[in-house]
């Protein structure tokens, strides 16, 4: 299915029910990437998770060198990503990830397609509120710092890259992790693909699960350092 179905399926609605975790602990950078990965193991329906960082961070696609991003650290937390992508830093940025499980329309569309439908519904809730973005062309280079320029279908507005993203399909489902760095509402921000939703806080037993899998995984020197 494309990404063009799947918009206008409902009526321009990009998912027509949703489940929100608005998570409002400030959690270390590898248990943030933990609990991405905790949701999408037991993924079960569209999820949109909102969350915030103990400090500043910076995170870096599943392929990138580490050597290239420890030059460009300054003092962030590090942690590598389980999907691609390049470097991103975070702290100030509205960051989300959304989740489809397997058989959903955008878990099965072609990973541009997907992309491009994401970040068509948020430019189109962005311009509801007055803020012009447009989707990026194929760029003309290359870098591994994902905001220093623009990959094809992520936002930009006055020439100026404002979001970006990543992705990673399983037999379970899709994990889209973006990155926003400019002033939203993230109270709001569910409805750039959803005029009604379901809010709940992040349960305790997720988060001591993503605790875990973050001590074991992503924590580790191993998972930082693995390229």
């Amino acid at each position: 299915m494309t990404y063009r179905r799947a918009f206008y399926k409902h009526g321009g609605v990009l998912i027509e029910k949703l489940r929100v975790i608005h998570d409002r602990t400030p959690r270390g950078a590898a248990v943030n990437m933990a609990f991405d990965e905790v949701l999408l193991e037991r993924i079960a329906a569209p999820t949109l998770r909102l969350y915030y960082w103990e400090k500043e961070a910076m995170s870096f696609g599943y392929f990138i060198r580490y050597a290239s991003v420890a030059a460009l650290a300054n003092g962030r937390e590090l942690v590598r990503r389980m999907t691609g992508g390049g470097i991103v830093e975070h702290g100030a940025d509205l960051t989300y990830s959304l989740l489809f499980p397997a058989g959903h329309a955008l878990a099965e569309c072609p990973p541009r397609e997907s992309y491009r439908a994401v970040h068509t519904a948020i430019a189109q809730w962005m311009a509801s509120r007055g803020l012009l973005a447009n989707l990026a062309p194929p760029p003309t280079g290359t870098g591994d710092v994902c905001f220093e320029k623009a990959a094809e279908f992520d936002l930009v507005a006055a020439e100026r890259k404002i979001a970006g993203a990543a992705q990673r399909r399983t037999r379970i489902g899709l994990l889209h992790q973006g990155s926003i760095h400019c002033d939203c509402e993230r109270a709001e921000f569910p409805r750039a693909f959803t005029p009604t939703w379901q809010e709940e806080p992040a349960e305790p037993a997720l988060a001591l699960l993503a605790e875990e899998l973050a001590a074991r995984k992503y924590a580790l020197q191993s998972w930082t350092e693995r390229v």
